[in-house]
């Protein structure tokens, strides 16, 4: 137990020596690396406005040293340090670094990503920065282990407040770095889309049921035909015995063999689409037998039959294509 604690106690004193060390070498007047001993490959954020408290920027840097001058680890941002400009907090913290070393022999490549948090936040917009960083190189080779700085630049963004205090016009604060307010046209694209397909299926099933050509399943059938040829008939008696040939020839299509009121039972049997029109059936034997053989026979289809067999053939074509006809009228 006394040896967890000692090791427990060693660590914390390393980690108090690394931060106190890296505040000294801050505080030291440094001079600047060479020009050509360090590059760098610097990624900022890819805005600058409209941050809020607790939003995490990240910073990405390859800096690439040439030997022989070595990167000091402890100049490295430390995790936890909020630094300070004239001695007040920046309300902005480094919350993660990652750092990845590869030496290529003359020169070692240090592959770093830090990411800093907002805990500051304002009434109104303010500026912020993420801040001036100092690396700090010694020369290897020299004898007194000489100590130099290269310098990363800060980044400037705008810290927005949760709220808006007061009264604005959006007009006034419209900042340049903000870019336009974009809304999201998923949503309304998805319902569009559902929309249209609602609607083409309708159209679709509208075109299906009064529809006269032949290039849709069950489409073209006897009835279709009858009925273009019905609505073509004049209203007098050679009308009216045309209309009803064409029906008759309709009828002994669907049923593969001339139908009258005797095998009508056959027929349903057979066909029970039509079964919805049964009754109908037995009205136009009636009026076929008045029209070509009892001119005193009586039914009950009224005084404009050629609209009722226009009626009667509609239904008729709606039960070949498997559909469940409309009321009559």
């Amino acid at each position: 137990m006394m040896n967890i604690l000692s090791r427990f106690s060693l660590t914390i004193l390393l980690v108090c020596l690394s931060i106190r060390y890296a505040y000294a070498l801050e505080d030291q007047p440094f001079p600047d690396v060479k020009e050509g001993v360090v590059t760098i490959e610097l990624t900022n954020p890819d805005h600058k406005a409209g941050y809020t408290i607790g939003d995490v920027l990240t910073r990405h840097f390859v800096v690439t040293i040439k030997k022989p001058y070595a990167l000091i680890p402890e100049s490295l941002p430390i995790i936890g340090y909020e630094k300070k400009y004239k001695n007040q907090p920046l309300g902005i913290n480094v919350s993660d670094i990652k750092h990845i070393a590869k030496d290529s022999g003359n020169q070692v490549t240090h592959d770093i990503t830090v990411s800093y948090q907002v805990f500051t936040s304002s009434v109104v917009a303010k500026p912020g920065a993420l801040p001036t960083e100092y690396l700090r190189l010694i020369n290897t080779e020299s004898k007194g282990k000489e100590v130099v700085k290269y310098r990363i630049p800060s980044f400037e963004f705008v810290i927005s407040p949760l709220s808006i205090f007061g009264q604005i016009k959006v007009e006034d604060d419209m900042d340049g770095f903000r870019g336009p307010l974009l809304l999201d046209a998923n949503p309304a694209q998805k319902r569009l889309k559902i929309y249209l397909t609602i609607l083409g299926l309708s159209l679709l099933g509208l075109l299906y049921m009064i529809g006269k050509h032949a290039w849709l399943p069950r489409m073209g059938g006897p009835f279709a035909k009858a009925f273009k040829a019905i609505r073509k008939c004049p209203n007098d008696q050679a009308g009216l015995q045309l209309a009803v040939s064409k029906m008759h020839e309709s009828l002994n299509a669907s049923a593969g063999n001339s139908l009258f009121s005797s095998n009508l039972e056959a027929f349903l049997a057979k066909n029970p689409a039509f079964s919805a029109v049964k009754g109908e059936m037995n009205q136009f034997f009636a009026l076929s037998r008045q029209v070509f053989f009892e001119p005193n026979a009586q039914h009950d289809i009224g005084k404009e039959p050629i609209q009722w067999l226009l009626q009667f053939c509609r239904r008729c074509r709606d039960c070949e294509r498997g559909l469940i006809p409309d009321n009559k009228g």
